[in-house]
């Protein structure tokens, strides 16, 4: 075992790589431990066994392999870093486990497998894996075969992609081994329940028997969707939501009912590999197809039928395919052909599916033109070709082809056409069959509804219920308006029985609502064309709701969604009627006279013809009565308007008449139900009249009546058209005037623009003026509707009259238009309603539909296409010059343009670049010319186009980017999105060609509302564009990365990244959360001026961002949040909304209105990412002499996503003044935004460094003033630099402080000052230093300066790096050659003097002669003692105290927040003070007594120090009280009932309470004096019952007050405090003397007050008052009190509440947790007297709460062992004191598993059960307790030695001699000779002196010492003094000097005496905190001189902790009583009580 022996002390990562097989096994087994206890999984210890985790599992010794496994997969589990080990291990795996006979080892194996899938590594396992299926060793294949089966069982085949296993699956079947072809079997039913049928193709070919097996087994596979049953560690949420409902779908996507469907048509087509026939197509084909015998073509047809059965097709240039094949459709004479060629087109589609869509315009006109065929086969093959075209393409693209061939004559063509639509249109879902395309095929099929032959009339009720069971009644009933009653029921009948290919779930009844069908687009599938998934986008989930948001039909592609307007949603319903009722039939004139007749007077009738115009006025009048008291249902209006039309009719001549007929014109169509038949009675005559001088307003007023009633559209076309049919030009410009004011009251929805500007021709070619300025108002007026394309109808007119109109557009550029007024109510509501704000949007294109197009197609001849393609490239340009000319002339063209397009592509790549040029401009000037119809060319014409982008020369690239935007302008993105013709053009590696393709994606994404899922295709080419070589593409990679997040989600993105390698990964995962933070909102739905509300419908999935962007007309990135939501808003805009408030959009805003809203937005994360990219030097790091343009570029781009646009433009411009205004608006945003500055501070100070390279001095003073204001803010935030901030701001600050302006040094240096409040003052000294290097002197010497400064107010600490190399380096400056410079340096050295004293010369080391002799020369002149230095130390102390703890955390916000900014007043104080003290050689406060103390006196003193302290005490609280007189008004002014103490009442005690937390010192001593007397009189005490909570609160709350606001005052006369103090305790001491009322308080107060006591006690600066000790001493007695007194359960709860608290706290300093736990161990002593009065199952609630959130292993971690010492102690008292039934008390716990407690009790029962009677003494110290528990288990030695331990070190002495102490009682003979030998003399009289003393005060006074619930052994445990301590006690054995003098070793043997800790000389406290020990004031001043300076600067911090809860540092034998005897102990309360009976008299 020798050799054992030497392995086992190795450390386990080397065990694990050991030669022998023994010592790898115990390393893996360790290592297995080792990775189980490890919980963070970013721990630095998983980076040890990366190498190593290859070995464990390929370990050759079988049994240390199986050890090895498991610690593998311990390790996979738990590491942060194991996934870069997948590839190494895995493999291991593989071939070396897989293997293995053990099957435990093949187990384990599967397992390290599947976790890292779980560990999302799942393609590298899956690739070992798969390699494992080639190996030669079966056993190895079937355990990968069955790894494979089960990973896809468990993760489901999202995640196990099965293409790869499905093409290796039939070689598998054919292996000679049986258990693989069974394993093979398996994995194929596996698969099989995961995508079904789609696996059936793959497998045809396999053995027969084999598959019929296999088919038997697949039968068995049960139908429900296979779930995925584990989850990968990103999916853990999902994991929940799995178990609650399974109907979420795997990435929310699709519901699981959807996955059914969706997997196995999907991967059908995506499992199948691609097959190449172009090449394979026969040599001839060609040839063959063109011969003149059938039997050859067939031959020829026959070949491609059989290559295009491949179920997939690899893309090519199909073209001249499918040129010939349409030939053979379109032309060839045998049917026979026909239907084969139709097969064959068919066959191209299903396997090319998208990317057959360019062909699909081409062909369909042929196929739909062919099936005047009537034989059933060639039809049924046109039909299938047809179908299988439809799925490649859209509905959008080819409609123009199927409404061309509606029209046509033969019925049959009619009838399958229909039949075609209706099929397609199942496919369809609301939002791809908008409004838009809805109209025209309605309107189509309306016609066929209507046809003679009854098939057609069968076909177009088919297709019309097919759109209306997907569009819904909503959508399609407008179109329908017309149709009678039969042949709706007949549609709607129709609609019942369709089938939707995807909506089978929506009900019919959900349909009539028009719910778009939500959630259900990505299901689609292949078959149905993956042209529906570009509508996911489009069509979020929450559209289900899509009708309770009252307007809004469908969302329109690619359009915003049409918002339908303004309350008509009501009278929807009415629709179908009204629209009807807008004509009635005609009435004969009998009738109408009747009808009149019933309605009007005999005598109106009789008098309408009468001759005299006064009866005719009369008649009018009457009539006009009647009609206003008609009812609108019984008013005939027909009727009375014929009436009015009777002779004399519209010839009256009589102009009152005429004006009252119009009037009653007005009054009917306004009250009556008015049609337009009764509106074709009046209009003419209206028309007639409306230039009329006279009654032209009338007339006008008569028309726009019956526009209202009759709809604007309908009522303009009739009144235009008979304006412009007579003559009369005056009638002409009126009727066009109307028309101007109609259209802005109505709005421009469904006017015929066509016909208008036919009208608004003839006008313009008037020869009248009047008619031609009437024509352009109203072009200006349509203008404001139609925008833009309107010039384009008159572009021919002439120049002069153009001009006109073109100062008319002018005009109304940038005018809205104004909201509709009229035509909202009644009918309008029905149907112009809907329809209207579908115009408003669609009116520009609407507009540009209308443009007459001319057909060009004719003009494309062979021969011209010929030229194109000519091989001399003259007479290609000739071509190209004449289709030039052929556009040109024609202007505007219909998209039917031959065989150009394929003529054109082929010159984009030209080998003559002009060419290419040329026909680049070409295809600009076609898009122009064709319009929006140029989108069905985008895929065969548009994409090469990108191509050309790719081009090397730069102006060819420019052409091609203008001509792309010039198409995307006419087609929208959507197109050039789909498919994969853009991914493909990315993936080519030509940097031109990525780095403008990428360009221009970047442009044009951000202002898409939604994108086709295609998008995604291009995810993996962007990220190998971010890793390209060349660097643009690489920026501008990252700049689009952004874009296509916000479209598609982050969570997509960093999936696509799974497929890289791991380190490209991680490259690319990081550079995806820095764009994740500058991703910008989606835009917002344009802002219509219409007058519907903003966002109301606009689809629900962008609604956030819109809501978002106050100005979604501003740029997106910086859309505003309103300022109060600063937060929210900030980064919700970011992330793609939080749902902000809705905020109506507004029109178009104004530069002033985007200036609302917050400068700063913040952006989550944005500061920290910032630095990590500066870091991994990513971007330029923040170092330079002068700004270099980069430099700048940078910042601006990174304050893109952060600083308001606005803002930003003002920062970055060229001119000063900008600049300034820009500081202006930052210093006044400064206060509201506090947090958006500081989240953007780092940028924010790297612009100010610009800023300080400006010339200009306004600037630089206005950056200045802004400086100081941003530091007073951020000290007041309590907010610390971070090192990157300071390191690219401070060197630039420093470089202003050698300013030649005096104004501006001193602002640098009053900023440099600020600096240090929020950076520490140690860092910015390395700056400065870094600042006296400068060439510019006047720099040199402020830095020095400001050193001197430095050192002054923060000591020598601040020195860096050492005070001796910081010294060395300001000496250097004595010899400068610059005067100002010598000075500063030495005035700063002689600073350091005063501080540090002689020292300063050692540190310097050795200067020139010269320099020193000027250096000394200048140290006498200041002629500063050392000694004077302590004055500052007082004031300078909160100071500091607050630096050292705003550092340590930014804790303490509220109150304290002034206290910063006193503080730098005091700063500021003290600086001036010290410079004046220069000149006084000796200050007031010094002390005048050095070094007197008389020792030996002391000496012999022995123990009776400890009598003398009272009476000490007792002289100074004297002092204290003397000078309290409060001048008399201040008393009176506080309230009359002071004096009447009588009137008890409760709103009197009330009253007096709520002055004790007052602000104003003296008011709260009164009102504690108040109620002190009235607790020391016992009558009236009771009246406090019931206030005792009030009071404590008030209390706390005024010691809170006190602590943070009045000892950092320096105004405050601290006497005052330490009066306010012994007010506070006094009276609650007499309170806590009450117990009735001392009960009261209850756990909450009590716990707040303790808190308060304790952070007093803790209070380093009350210990620097005069009186701090007494104060503290007091505070000490107080808690005891408290402990004692109060209620018990409450106390022990808020105790161990407070534990808790302090522990999880952070920032809370060890000591308050230690003196919380001496309470606590205070309370366990009293448990004895107390148990019975306990509420145990209360106490044990809380120790449950503690220990679950402390369990004992977090409570271990603790750096001291006291917390989980004290719970044990605790639980075991109480387990002591109850026995058993301590398990009864759990009751209040309700999952007692939630922590330890119930099994520790349960432990420590037994353990006492077994050592019953083992303890003698209940109430022994602890120590001794823990020692016995020892002695029954070691051995005496061991307990010896560890005691020794104890008594060797510093911190553990005194409990290492107590527990000797005890050991030494207990064991009476226990030789400890043995150990005190070898120790030093010294060592052991020191031992035996403690023991005697612990024996002397035990005996001495037995039990008292408990009164102080310290246990003494505690008491040495304060934090260790300083780093380089050596207990003095062991001093020579160290060797180390204990000093030369023998009066150090009696000091130090006094200082034990008196319980002080023994510091080595040096290292001794510091004047403060030695104030509170010894009693003798003096000594105070004579030990100062035993320290250096710098050792009480260090240890400051520490000392001030050194006050213990009890202070038997000042006044016992030096073990912790507080008072020499319970009567000393009633006598300082009695003391206590004269002093405030004297307070008060002194008042009176």
């Amino acid at each position: 075992m020798g050799d054992d022996s030497e392995w086992m002390k190795l450390p386990i990562d080397q065990k694990c790589e050991h030669k022998l097989w023994k010592a790898r096994l115990n390393g893996y087994e360790e290592a297995l431990k080792l990775f189980q206890k490890i919980d963070d999984e970013k721990s630095p210890e998983w980076s040890k066994y990366l190498g190593l985790i290859k070995k464990f599992v390929t370990d050759s010794n079988a049994v240390a392999q199986l050890k090895g496994l498991e610690a593998a997969l311990a390790y996979v589990e738990n590491a942060h870093v194991a996934g870069k080990t997948t590839g190494e291990v895995a493999s291991g795996v593989v071939n070396k486990v897989f293997n293995q006979p053990k099957a435990r080892a093949k187990e384990l194996g599967v397992d390290i497998c599947l976790m890292y899938i779980e560990i999302e590594k799942g393609e590298a396992v899956q690739e070992e894996l798969l390699k494992g299926l080639d190996n030669k060793n079966p056993k190895i294949i079937v355990a990968c075969i069955e790894t494979l089966r089960k990973a896809l069982s468990e993760f489901g085949s999202k995640i196990i992609s099965l293409k790869p296993i499905i093409k290796v699956l039939p070689k598998l079947f054919e292996s000679r081994e049986k258990a693989v072809r069974d394993e093979a079997k398996l994995l194929a039913v596996e698969i099989y329940r995961w995508i079904r049928d789609a696996l059936r193709p793959p497998l045809q070919n396999i053995n027969s028997v084999q598959l019929k097996e296999l088919e038997e087994e697949w039968v068995k596979v049960s139908s429900a969707a296979p779930k995925q049953t584990r989850f990968l560690r990103s999916q853990q949420e999902l994991k929940a939501k799995f178990e609650q409902q399974q109907a979420a779908g795997g990435d929310g996507d699709e519901g699981d009912d959807d996955e059914e469907e969706a997997v196995p048509q999907v991967d059908a087509y995506e499992l199948l590999e691609a097959v190449e026939i172009l090449s394979k197509l026969p040599k001839d084909f060609y040839e063959k197809i063109e011969a003149k015998k059938w039997q050859e073509r067939k031959e020829a047809l026959e070949a491609v039928e059989v290559l295009v059965k491949n179920p997939k097709l690899e893309s090519g240039d199909y073209a001249d395919l499918v040129k010939v094949l349409k030939k053979v459709v379109g032309k060839d004479t045998n049917v026979m052909l026909v239907a084969l060629a139709a097969k064959c087109l068919a066959g191209l589609a299903s396997g090319l599916r998208k990317k057959f869509g360019q062909y699909a315009g081409h062909v369909v006109p042929t196929i739909l033109e062919k099936f005047k065929e009537k034989k059933p086969q060639v039809v049924q093959a046109l039909q299938e070709a047809i179908d299988a075209i439809f799925l490649t393409t859209t509905l959008q693209n080819i409609s123009e082809d199927v409404l061309a061939v509606m029209d046509n004559k033969n019925p049959t063509i009619k009838q399958q056409t229909s039949l075609f639509i209706a099929r397609s249109f199942r496919h369809c879902t609301p939002s791809t069959l908008p409004k838009s395309l809805l109209k025209p095929f309605c309107a189509a099929l309306l016609k066929h509804i209507n046809d003679s032959a009854p098939e057609v009339r069968d076909a177009g009720f088919e297709a019309l219920g097919t759109a209306l069971k997907v569009a819904g009644e909503k959508a399609v009933n407008p179109f329908l308006a017309d149709v009678d009653k039969l042949k709706l029921d007949r549609i709607k009948e129709c609609a019942e029985k369709v089938e939707l290919v995807y909506g089978k779930k929506t009900g019919a009844a959900e349909k009539k609502e028009g719910k778009p069908v939500a959630g259900k687009a990505p299901a689609l599938s292949g078959s149905a064309g993956d042209k529906e998934i570009k509508d996911a986008a489009a069509k979020p989930g929450p559209q289900k709701k899509a009708p309770v948001v009252k307007p809004g039909g469908p969302p329109k592609k690619s359009k915003p969604a049409a918002a339908a307007g303004t309350g008509g949603a009501g009278a929807k319903g009415k629709k179908g009627p009204e629209t009807k009722e807008i004509f009635e039939s005609e009435l004969s004139i009998e009738v109408c006279e009747e009808k009149a007749a019933a309605v009007l007077p005999a005598s109106c009738i009789q008098q309408l013809d009468s001759g005299n115009w006064k009866e005719r006025l009369a008649s009018m009048e009457e009539f006009q009565k009647a009609v206003e008291l008609m009812e609108r249902s019984e008013m005939p209006c027909q009727a009375l308007v014929r009436m009015l039309a009777k002779k004399p009719g519209w010839k009256e001549t009589n102009f009152q008449v005429m004006q009252m007929k119009l009037h009653i014109v007005a009054l009917i169509a306004q009250k009556g139900n008015f049609s337009k038949t009764s509106a074709q009675v009046v209009l003419d005559g209206l028309v007639d009249k409306v230039g009329d001088v006279k009654c032209g307003s009338n007339a006008k007023e008569a028309m726009t009546a019956i526009a209202e009633a009759c709809q604007l559209p309908w009522t303009a076309e009739q009144v235009v058209a008979m304006a412009f049919s007579q003559k009369n030009p005056k009638n002409q410009s009126e009727t066009l005037n109307w028309l101007s004011n109609a259209i802005k009251e109505f709005g421009f929805s469904g006017l015929n623009v066509k016909a208008f500007i036919s009208n608004v021709k003839t006008a313009l070619a008037a020869t009248n003026p009047a008619v031609r300025t009437s024509a352009i108002t109203l072009l200006g007026v349509m203008y404001l509707y139609v925008g833009p394309p309107l010039r384009m109808f008159f572009e021919d007119e002439k120049p002069a009259l153009l001009s006109q109109i073109d100062a008319e557009f002018e005009k109304m550029q940038g005018q809205t238009a104004p909201a509709p007024t009229r035509g909202i109510s009644r009918h309008s509501g029905g149907s112009g309603d809907d329809g209207e704000e579908e115009e408003q949007e669609d009116v520009g294109n609407d507009v540009v539909d209308l443009l007459p197009r001319t057909d060009i197609g004719d003009k494309i001849t062979a021969e011209l296409v010929a030229k194109i393609g000519d091989k001399n490239w003259k007479i290609r340009k000739e071509g190209l010059d004449e289709v030039t000319s052929i556009i040109n002339d024609a202007k505007f063209i219909q998209p039917n343009i031959g065989e150009l397009p394929a003529a054109l592509k082929s010159r984009l790549n030209d080998s003559n670049k002009i060419l290419v040029q040329q026909t680049l401009s070409i295809l600009q000037q076609l898009a122009t010319a064709m319009g929006p119809n140029i989108k069905q060319h985008v895929k065969n014409l548009g994409i090469p186009v990108i191509t050309v982008l790719g081009d090397s020369k730069n102006n060819v690239r420019a052409a091609a980017l203008a001509t792309v935007n010039a198409w995307a302008e006419q087609t929208g993105m959507k197109e050039w999105l789909e498919g994969e013709d853009l991914s493909e053009e990315l993936k080519k590696e030509n940097p031109f060609l990525r780095q403008e393709l990428l360009g221009w994606l970047a442009d044009k994404l951000p202002t898409l509302r939604s994108v086709p899922s295609d998008l995604l295709l291009c995810v993996p080419h962007l990220y190998s564009c971010l890793e390209d070589r060349n660097g643009d593409v690489r920026k501008k990679a990252q700049d689009a990365l952004p874009f296509f997040m916000m479209h598609l989600g982050f969570e997509k993105m960093a999936k696509a990244t799974g497929k890289l390698k791991p380190t490209s990964k991680d490259q690319v995962l990081a550079m995806l959360e820095k764009a994740k933070a500058n991703m910008p909102a989606k835009p917002a739905p344009p802002a219509k001026a219409s007058s519907r509300v903003g966002g109301g419908a606009a689809p629900a999935k962008f609604q956030p961002a819109s809501a978002l962007a106050e100005d979604s007309g501003s740029n997106t990135m910086e859309s505003k949040p309103d300022p109060k939501k600063a937060k929210v808003g900030g980064a919700s805009s970011k992330t793609k909304g939080v749902q902000g408030k809705k905020v109506l959009n507004k029109p178009t805003l104004k530069e002033d209105d985007d200036k609302s809203g917050p400068i700063f937005i913040i952006v989550p994360n944005g500061k920290e990412q910032r630095m990590k990219d500066e870091k991994g030097l990513k971007v330029l790091k923040w170092n330079f002499t002068t700004p270099r343009d980069e430099y700048i570029e940078q910042l601006k781009t990174q304050m893109s996503s952060c600083v308001a646009k606005w803002l930003q433009d003002e920062m970055f411009h060229a001119d000063f003044q900008h600049h300034n205004k820009a500081l202006a608006v930052m210093i006044e945003h400064l206060e509201n935004e506090k947090d958006g500055v500081i989240s953007c501070l780092d940028l924010i100070l790297k612009w100010l460094t610009l800023r300080f390279f400006d010339t200009n001095t306004s600037v630089l003073m206005k950056t200045l003033e802004y400086l100081k204001l941003l530091f007073n803010m951020l000290s007041q935030e309590e907010y610390h630099l971070t090192e990157n901030e300071a390191s690219s701001f401070i060197p630039y600050l420093i470089i202003k402080v050698g300013e030649p302006k005096d104004v501006i040094r001193k602002d640098v240096r009053a900023i440099l000052n600020r600096m240090c409040l929020i950076y520490p003052a140690s860092k910015m000294f390395t700056f400065i230093m870094e600042g006296t290097k400068s060439k510019n002197s006047k720099q040199r010497a402020e830095c020095l300066e400001e050193l001197g400064c430095l050192v002054e107010s923060y000591g020598m600490n601040v020195c860096q790096p050492t005070p001796g190399k910081a010294l060395k380096e300001m000496a250097t400056h004595i010899g400068d050659r610059d005067n100002t410079v010598r000075n500063a340096a030495l005035n700063t050295i002689v600073t350091v003097y005063n501080v540090h004293g002689d020292q300063v010369f050692k540190l310097i080391g050795n200067l020139s002669e010269k320099d020193m002799s000027m250096l000394e020369e200048r140290i006498k002149r200041s002629a500063k003692r050392p000694s004077a230095a302590p004055v500052r130390q007082a004031e300078e102390k909160p100071q500091r105290i607050q630096n050292i703890s705003a550092n340590a955390s930014m804790l303490r916000k509220g109150p304290a927040e002034d206290m910063s900014s006193k503080l730098k007043i005091m700063y500021r104080t003290y600086r001036i003070q010290n410079r004046n003290m220069g000149s006084h050689s000796e200050t007031a406060h010094t002390v005048p007594r050095e070094f007197q103390l008389d020792l030996d006196e002391i000496e012999n003193d022995n123990g009776t120090v400890k009598c003398e302290m009272p009476a000490l005490v007792q002289h100074k609280l004297d002092d204290i009280f003397e000078p309290v007189l409060i001048p008399e008004p201040k008393i009176r002014a506080v309230s009359p009932h002071f004096d009447d103490m009588h009137s008890n009442t409760a709103s009197t005690i009330n009253f007096v309470i709520s002055q004790v937390a007052s602000g104003d010192i003296n008011t709260s001593i009164q009102a504690l004096a108040q109620i002190d007397e009235v607790f020391r009189q016992e009558d009236k005490a009771e009246a406090m019952s019931g206030h005792i909570d009030q009071f404590l609160i008030a209390t706390f709350m005024q010691l809170r007050l006190i602590y943070n606001t009045h000892m950092a005052d320096e105004k405050l006369d601290k006497d005052e405090i330490v009066k306010l103090y012994s007010c506070i305790i006094g009276s609650m001491i007499s309170l806590f003397q009450i117990e009735s009322l001392a009960r009261e308080a209850s756990t909450g107060v009590l716990k707040d007050l303790m808190h308060g006591l304790i952070t007093l006690m803790l209070d380093s600066r009350v210990e620097d008052l005069e009186e701090g000790e007494q104060v503290i001493r007091s505070v000490n007695l107080l808690v005891v009190k408290v402990l004692e007194k109060s209620d018990q359960t409450n106390i022990l709860s808020a105790l161990l509440v407070l534990l808790q608290d302090s522990l999880l706290a952070t920032a809370s300093s060890p000591k308050f947790s230690e003196l919380v736990m001496k309470c606590l161990w205070r309370m366990v002593r009293l448990l004895p007297e107390t148990i019975n009065s306990i509420n145990l199952d209360r106490i044990l609630l809380d120790i449950h709460i503690f220990m679950k959130v402390f369990p004992k292993e977090k409570l271990k971690q603790c750096k001291s062992e006291f917390p989980i010492r004290t719970l044990k102690t605790l639980l075991h008292t109480l387990c002591k004191l109850k026995g058993p039934k301590i398990l009864d008390h759990l009751t209040m716990i309700e999952n007692k598993n939630e922590s330890e407690l119930e099994a520790h009790l349960c432990r420590v029962m037994k353990h006492s059960m077994d050592q019953t009677g083992s303890k003698a003494d209940k109430d022994t110290e602890k120590g001794a307790s823990r020692i016995e528990e020892k002695a029954s288990k070691a051995k005496v030695n061991d307990i010896l030695a560890e005691i020794f331990k104890k008594i060797g070190s510093k911190e553990n002495t005194k409990e290492g001699l107590a527990e000797l102490y005890e050991y030494k009682k207990k064991y009476s003979d226990a030789d400890i000779e043995p150990f005190l030998k070898n120790s030093s003399q010294f060592f052991q009289s020191y031992v035996e002196r403690g023991l005697r003393l612990i024996e002397t005060e035990r005996e001495g006074k037995g039990r008292i010492a408990s009164s102080t619930g310290i246990s003494p052994q505690m008491e040495g445990t304060c934090v260790p003094v300083s780093t380089h301590t050596v207990p003095s006690s062991i001093g020579n054995t160290n060797g180390e000097e204990v000093g030369p003098s023998v009066y150090l070793e009696r000091l130090k043997i006094l200082r034990q005496r008196c319980g002080l800790d023994n510091a080595k000389q040096e290292d001794r406290a510091p004047l403060t905190s030695l104030l509170s020990k010894p009693a003798v004031p003096t000594v105070a001043s004579s030990t100062d001189m035993l320290h250096s300076k710098l050792s009480q600067l260090r240890e400051s911090r520490e000392q001030y902790q050194h006050l213990d809860l009890d202070s038997n540092q000042t006044h016992s034998s030096g073990i912790g009583t507080t008072t020499a005897s319970p009567s000393s102990a009633a006598a300082n309360i009695d003391d206590l009580k004269k002093r405030l009976e004297r307070i008060k008299s002194s008042r009176k």
